[in-house]
């Protein structure tokens, strides 16, 4: 209930607006925060999903290789210890992957959605392909990222049939086509996620409240 009432009670958090930035972290900010994984290297399509209609809110690429990033293109997530360059979030930790994805899935009146992960497990050379495709992207427009995430795929091996076009949810129905993909959805309150919710107060601050 305290989570849902600071919710309201804080500014809008557009989960599923694309809103475009162009925010640039400091070299040692992204060199402080930078999270490499042991785990097999893959390239996870995120999908904010609205409840009931089905549509698209929002699309974003978890790429897990030399380092582990999220391509947020036109996102509004924002976290400390998750500095921003042009829309790649660094520093993404297991637990930040999961404070990410609990931020995005939500069931609250006029905020429904929930976010299906779609992993394709790769080489470590074809996800760095992917980072190196995400950084030189730049920032994104509003209501682009479907459209951003299209482009950075293309150049990537295995993933150059992405299709182009503004619909996260078309996105979504190409990518589970590649071969090897897993699929996972999580919805609010999952139990494998963090819950840790990133609130921007009504001061511009912005904090964590973990229940």
């Amino acid at each position: 209930m305290l989570r849902r009432i600071l919710l309201v009670l804080a500014l809008p958090l557009l989960l599923a607006a694309c809103g475009a930035d162009n925010k640039w972290a400091s070299d040692e900010a992204v060199r402080s925060a930078r999270y490499t994984s042991n785990e097999q290297p893959s390239i996870s399509l995120l999908t904010v999903i609205g409840i009931p209609r089905g549509e698209g809110g929002h699309s974003a690429l978890l790429i897990n290789g030399s380092q582990t990033v999220i391509f947020d293109p036109a996102g509004s997530f924002e976290h400390p210890r998750a500095p921003e360059r042009h829309d790649v979030l660094y520093g993404i930790s297991p637990q930040m992957r999961n404070v990410y994805i609990d931020y995005h899935a939500r069931d609250l009146p006029g905020e429904r959605y929930y976010v299906e992960v779609d992993t394709v497990p790769v080489t470590r050379e074809v996800a760095d392909a992917a980072i190196r495709a995400a950084e030189a992207n730049g920032p994104a427009n509003k209501a682009f990222c479907a459209n951003a995430i299209s482009a950075v795929l293309r150049q990537v091996p295995g993933f150059q049939g992405a299709p182009g076009g503004f619909s996260p949810i078309r996105m979504r129905n190409w990518f589970v086509t590649v071969p090897g993909v897993q699929r996972t959805e999580y919805r609010d309150g999952d139990p494998r996620l963090v819950h840790g919710d990133l609130l921007r107060m009504k001061d511009g601050s912005i904090r964590t409240y973990d229940r």
